[in-house]
């Protein structure tokens, strides 16, 4: 796009980032790792929330890079076939999970600058309104759910 370096919305540290539609996050090492899991068990990769270090290693570089170039897990494997089915069917999990994670720090960062309340709600828990009109905030929008095909972890 030529535009240079994009000034980020959200910063935690620098050692990821993702972009969307030309807006940066740049994410630490911890809050990209915490981020990555809560997606893939929200789209149903995973059935369990904690994973083991090396089961996690494998999920943020398969979310980061695309593919998990020295796997460490089992997960590893699971993730590159789950990725090869899922493009049969024209969807791709890398995108996905990088999709949840920007939305979940969009949301954060929208809450900080104080543009965006949350409210729970009993029974469908936090949305968010607009913090200047009360006004409900654009609905999230509906992920898929492969939890069919969801890792369970190491033996």
């Amino acid at each position: 796009m030529g535009q240079g370096p994009l000034a980020p919305s959200y910063e935690s540290g620098h050692d990821f980032a993702v972009e969307v539609d030309g807006v940066r996050f740049r994410f630490n090492a911890d809050d990209f790792a915490s981020r990555v899991g809560a997606a893939a068990v929200r789209l149903g990769v995973l059935t369990r929330a904690r994973l083991g270090p090396r089961e996690l290693r494998d999920l943020v570089a398969f979310t980061a890079d695309g593919a998990v170039a020295e796997p460490e897990s089992g997960l590893a494997d699971h993730l590159e076939a789950l990725a090869v089915e899922l493009a049969a069917a024209g969807q791709d999990p890398v995108q996905w999970l990088r999709r949840l994670v920007f939305r979940g720090a969009w949301i954060d960062a929208q809450v900080s600058d104080g543009t965006l309340a949350p409210v729970f709600e009993e029974g469908v828990g936090f949305r968010y309104r607009s913090a200047a009109t009360g006004e409900p905030a654009a609905e999230e929008p509906a992920v898929p759910d492969w939890s069919a095909n969801a890792y369970g972890g190491e033996p």
